[in-house]
Order: C-alpha cells, then sequence, then structure tokens
C-alpha cells in the first residue's frame, strides 16, 4: 500500500513538472528578437527625371572608296606584284598582262594606217588630175559657146565639146569622193592606232590612289578577260560608319551632325567621334529604313566589315534613375534598399534598364518619393535601423 502511495506521488509530481516548464511557449526553430542594430548611411528620395530618348542603331564599319580593279583587255596574267594587305601609292604597278597581242594589233593598225595614207596620196593626184582636165574642157566650152553664136562652129561640134565638159566635171567630183573616203580610212586607221596604244597601256595595271590591297583575285598564269576583277583596292585616309535608321527616326538625323561611334569589338576605347556626310533619300522597300553614312577619321584601330553602334537622341521623357551604388546584388536577386517610416532598411526587388552615366533607370521596383540607402555599407541587412549620414 505504501509502494502505491508513493508511485502515485511521483506521478503527480512529474505531471506538476511538466506543466510548469510548458508556460514560456518558444516556437519550434525560432528565437527570440534581438536588439536591431544602427548603421550610419547616406539616403536620397527617388524622383522623376527628363532623360532623352535614344535609340541605338547599328552600322558597319567601311572605306570611304573602295575600288575593284579589272582588265580591260584579254591576255595572260604574267605577274601580280602585290597581297592581301600590302599599301600601295598611286601609280604603282598592280598587276602585268602579256601584251603580245596588243602589240600584234598595233603592228597592224599601224600598217593600215600607212596604207591609207598611201591612198590618200594616189586619190589627192587623181584629183589634181581631173580638176586640170575639168578646167580645160570649161575654157573649151565656153570658147565653143562665142563660136556658135558667131556660127563659126557647127552644132554638132559645140555638143561634142559641151559632152566632154560635162564627163569633166564628172570625173572631178569623182576623185573628189575618192579623196574623202581615203582621208576618212585614215581617220579610222589613225583611231585604230591610238586605240591599239591604249590597249597596250592597259596591260600594266596601276594604283589609281593610295590604298590597301584587301583582295586578290586573280594569280599569274590565269586569263583575264575583259571585266575580270583582279584587285579590291581601299584607299587610305579614313573610314565611315554604314548605319541603318528606321524610318519613323529619320527626321533626328541632318547632315553635319556629329555622332559618337561605338565599336563593341574595340573593348575599352573612347568612342570615335564622327559627321554625318550623307543621308540616303530613298527608304528600303522592304526594311523601311535609311542608309545614313558618318565620316570617320583615320584610326589603326578600325576596319572594313567592323561591327558599330550609336546612340542617337529621339527625343526626351521622364524616368526614374537612381544612383548605380544603390543597386544591391544578392545572389541573382537585384534590388534595393528601402528606408520605411521608421528609418528601417526593407530590401526590394526592382528591374532595371538603361544606365545613364553614374546613374540606372528603374522599371519596377520603385516608385518615385521611396527614400533609399544611396550607398549601402557592408554591415546594412534587411531590418536594419538606418542612420542618415547624408
Amino acid at each position: 500500500m505504501a509502494n502505491y502511495r508513493r508511485r502515485n506521488l511521483g506521478i503527480f509530481l512529474g505531471l506538476a513538472l511538466l506543466f510548469w516548464g510548458c508556460g514560456d511557449k518558444i516556437e519550434p526553430g525560432t528565437t527570440g528578437p534581438g536588439p536591431a542594430a544602427s548603421v550610419k548611411a547616406g539616403t536620397a528620395v527617388a524622383e522623376i527625371s527628363s532623360q532623352p530618348f535614344v535609340y541605338e542603331a547599328v552600322g558597319t564599319i567601311t572605306a570611304q572608296a573602295v575600288s575593284t580593279l579589272s582588265g580591260k583587255i584579254m591576255g595572260t596574267v604574267r605577274a601580280v606584284n602585290v597581297r592581301e594587305g600590302d599599301r600601295v601609292k598611286q601609280g604603282d604597278v598592280l598587276v602585268v598582262l602579256d601584251k603580245r597581242q596588243v602589240e600584234a594589233g598595233l603592228r597592224q593598225s599601224e600598217a593600215g594606217l600607212s596604207e591609207a595614207a598611201k591612198a590618200v596620196s594616189a586619190a589627192a593626184s587623181a584629183r589634181n588630175a581631173a580638176e586640170a582636165g575639168a578646167k580645160l574642157a570649161e575654157a573649151t566650152y565656153k570658147r565653143y559657146q562665142k563660136l556658135l553664136k558667131e556660127e563659126s562652129a557647127t552644132q554638132q561640134e559645140f555638143e561634142e565639146v559641151e559632152a566632154r565638159h560635162r564627163q569633166a566635171q564628172a570625173a572631178l567630183a569623182q576623185a573628189e569622193a575618192m579623196l574623202s573616203a581615203a582621208r576618212s580610212r585614215v581617220q579610222q586607221a589613225e583611231a585604230g592606232v591610238s586605240s591599239a596604244g591604249i590597249s597596250e597601256k592597259d596591260a600594266t595595271i596601276l594604283a589609281p590612289y593610295d590604298g590597301i590591297v584587301t583582295a586578290k583575285m586573280i594569280n599569274a598564269g590565269d586569263l583575264a578577260s575583259p571585266g575580270t576583277p583582279l584587285l579590291t583596292l581601299e584607299k587610305t585616309g579614313g573610314f565611315q560608319a554604314e548605319l541603318v535608321i528606321p524610318e519613323h527616326h529619320i527626321e533626328a538625323v541632318r547632315t553635319g551632325q556629329t555622332m559618337e561611334i561605338r565599336i563593341p569589338a574595340q573593348t575599352g576605347s573612347s568612342p570615335i567621334m564622327g559627321t554625318v556626310e550623307t543621308i540616303s533619300p530613298m527608304a528600303d522597300s522592304r526594311s523601311r529604313s535609311f542608309t545614313v553614312k558618318v565620316i570617320l577619321p583615320e584610326t589603326p584601330l578600325l576596319r572594313s566589315g567592323m561591327f558599330a553602334r550609336v546612340n542617337i537622341p529621339v527625343g526626351e521623357g521622364g524616368m526614374l534613375l537612381i544612383p548605380e551604388s544603390a543597386v544591391v546584388a544578392q545572389g541573382q536577386l537585384t534590388g534595393f534598399f528601402l528606408v520605411d517610416e521608421g528609418a528601417v532598411a526593407r530590401f526590394r526587388l526592382v528591374r532595371t534598364g538603361r544606365t545613364f552615366g553614374d546613374k540606372i533607370e528603374i522599371i519596377s521596383g520603385m516608385k518615385p518619393g521611396a527614400r533609399y540607402v544611396v550607398s549601402p555599407p557592408a554591415g546594412l541587412k534587411n531590418g536594419s535601423k538606418v542612420e542618415d549620414a547624408s
């Protein structure tokens, strides 16, 4: 009986201790809130600011002058004196064609000219003889006219003299026509000689200006025909950027306008200042865009075919901008520290847009009038008290 009582007493005491221990309830996995840390930081109020709307145009860097050199005669290529990348001066010999066939044509033209000159000489002699005969026949004709009036010559004799006079006039006209034809053949022969001489010069391809060889399409031993591309030459002295501008932004571009051209391939380099030289007067019917050429200064950094970008202001509008230093990255999240009415920092997510100098555009996640930490210090956390140090 005593054991029974002692056992009941133990159970009672255990239950009492259990209920007494549950008086201070602690949620699993939590601790009591500690005192909030106070951090000094500069704050600012988000405001809408007026910024220009900018259109980013893209384009390609090209040389201001590009020529494709081709042959004007048919002939075998005897020598190609340049390679891709070679710099040449105006008048340098680039390609030499076999001119033996051209020289043969020149000799043939010169022989034809000599023959035509001889024909002119013969025709001139014949004309002189015909002219002398015509003068004699005319004098005889006039004399017989007088004799016929004086009845010193018969009608038959007069008619015979008259016929010889007409024949002499016809012979003179024929001789003059033959002389004119001979002179025309001389002119043709002279043109042939001149053409053959030019063709002889065309056998040597010269550089039309100072430049750099960008392509070589023929080798020694190849047969070159008239119009066959031989070399591509870019003129030195500057490049240009060919930009594509949509039709609804073309009014923002004008001739003589200065633009900053950025070359993404030239990492870390400063923008290149250019001047709008030409604006295409007609839009492309498929893309509804205009081609704008911006002249650039000569610089060793540029190469034809490079990708170019340029920001063109096309208007103004209000946008919410804050310093880039206020934007904080936490893992893959981007946000800022909002300072609420109780001076407590609250981390809020934002979506950012374009940058303007040291400021960045806030697209969503922040409203105008919100106070935020300008440059969050290392010890600032969500829930920290903020003492304004601005």
